[in-house]
């Protein structure tokens, strides 16, 4: 699943496709602006993304996506 970072005071995004679940990154954002700390994600790649919560404008969570295997006929 696709996630976009928003950060304050620039024009860039942060962008990281997950297998987290929309329930777990949901949880890992609330938890990290609760304990005013940072947000650890990983990607699907095996990196890490820690972004302090103070730098936080948004976090978007696109829709859980089944992967389609095969080919298609067109």
């Amino acid at each position: 699943m696709e996630i976009k970072i928003g950060m304050r005071q620039t024009n860039r995004e942060i962008v990281l496709e997950s297998e987290q679940t929309r329930d777990d990154i949901t949880a890992a954002v609330s938890k990290a602006l609760g304990d005013g700390g940072a947000l650890t994600l990983d990607d699907e790649k095996g990196r890490r993304v820690i972004v302090p919560v103070d730098a936080l404008a948004y976090v978007e969570v696109g829709e859980e996506t089944v992967r389609r295997v095969g080919f298609g006929i067109a």
